[in-house]
């Protein structure tokens, strides 16, 4: 069952210095869960996680991770200004990006980031941009077809707008190895939010033999494998979370039965998790400011979907708490709305949970990666607040909420 990490005392002593809606972290688990993917990939020197900006672009949780060893993953010409912003630079940026404008080349370039490139054309649109190829460089790989483990489909590759062929990577790593390249990586996302230890072994295993192959086609020096994100958690409350420590070991078995005797125990690890680092470790707190008795039982809050995309467009599940009530049985049954003009503004159909009254605060949970970050200002909603809660219990405000002055900024009357 899952459990929020502040109790309802906590809540209502943070609600006292900032109105809900807000998304809240916490400092403690962030920093476990860091030392815990670390621990569990030592047995790699060169391992490195670049955690993937886009799921929570927020600065202080970017410096929280910096700290703890992390680079970034950026995916855009903004998360590589906010990453240069953070002192973040050089080596631990990873910039894998997609129909690339030539601007987000030329700064990735500027901050002497490892540039993951997504399409065999990017090999003459980047040199043609930046006027040469770097020698750290790395190809996204694409097996295509379907990605399966133990005959459950986990996702369709061959659907997927990024990466490269087979023939591609290795007639890439043949043009970049005539360009100037000396060192190269390659990259592969096959599926998203796996709640499986065998995924990234898996994936491992195939990125592990096309190394070897390739290395063995090209010639070229492998330096690198990025393992890329897709080690998911448990949003529904009874599901078991993944284990990063089997996980780990899993990928160390693939790795000595397929690269060291290659040749290629020098190979770095890298991963690119967002979902997983951060996730669990946020919370979306909102108040019930009304109820409904029509055909249904509704309960209204004061924050919606541009607080919380994930339930209006994906149906995505995310637990709810009702503070003071956990112990409470769930006997009333409701839809959980936002006040947008859709009606796909909800954050639970149909959930079962204890009798809602009217200023019960409400946490949704597993907010902390592509929550805030998915807002937008459709209706003329602003976005929320984001508040840390820190290792010592105090709570700091890391970014504040957006204000109607923030809204109308940008036009011209």
């Amino acid at each position: 069952m899952k459990t929020p990490f502040v109790t309802a005392a906590q809540v209502e002593e943070i609600c006292a210095k900032y109105p809900t809606p807000f998304h809240l972290y916490d400092e403690a688990g962030i920093r476990k869960n860091a030392r815990d993917l670390h621990k569990a990939f030592s047995w790699n020197p060169g391992f490195k996680e670049y955690f993937a900006v886009k799921a929570t672009p927020t600065p202080a949780i970017l410096k929280l991770l910096h700290e703890e060893g992390c680079g970034m993953d950026c995916s855009s010409l903004t998360e590589l200004m906010m990453s240069d912003r953070c002192g973040i630079r050089g080596s631990e940026i990873m910039f894998s990006s997609n129909a690339t404008p030539p601007e987000e080349f030329q700064l990735a370039d500027k901050l002497g980031a490892i540039i993951n490139l997504d399409d065999f054309t990017h090999i003459d649109f980047l040199e043609r941009t930046i006027g040469y190829i770097p020698e750290t460089i790395s190809c996204r790989y694409n097996p295509g077809g379907t990605f399966a483990i133990s005959n459950t489909i986990m996702d369709n590759p061959g659907d997927a707008k990024y990466g490269m062929t087979r023939p591609q990577m290795t007639e890439a790593f043949r043009i970049l190895k005539e360009k100037g390249a000396k060192h190269f990586g390659i990259h592969s996302f096959l599926a998203s939010n796996t709640v499986t230890n065998d995924y990234y072994p898996t994936l491992a295993a195939i990125l592990f033999r096309t190394a070897v192959e390739l290395k063995e086609e090209t010639g070229v020096h492998i330096a690198f494998i990025n393992l890329s994100g897709g080690i998911g958690i448990p949003y529904l409350p009874d599901q078991p979370a993944n284990d990063i420590f089997a996980i780990g070991e899993g990928v160390r078995k693939a790795y000595e039965q397929i690269l060291v005797p290659a040749g290629m125990g020098d190979v770095a690890i890298y991963t690119e998790l967002g979902r997983f680092m951060l996730a669990p470790y946020g919370h979306l707190v909102a108040t019930a400011v009304h109820e409904k008795h029509t055909h249904k039982e509704y309960i209204g809050l004061d924050a919606c979907a541009v607080n919380l995309m994930r339930p209006a467009m994906y149906g995505a599940y995310h637990h709810i708490t009702v503070m003071g009530k956990e112990n409470e049985a769930c006997d009333h049954v409701y839809d959980v709305t936002g006040s947008l003009c859709e009606n796909n503004d909800k954050f639970a159909i149909d959930r079962a949970l204890p009798k809602i009254d009217i200023g019960d605060r409400i946490v949704i949970h597993d907010t902390g990666a592509h929550g805030f970050s998915m807002g937008y200002n459709y209706n003329g909603k602003l976005r929320s607040a984001e508040i840390l809660l820190k290792e010592d219990g105090t709570t700091e405000l890391i970014r504040r909420a957006e204000t109607p002055d923030d809204y109308f900024a940008t036009l011209l009357w």
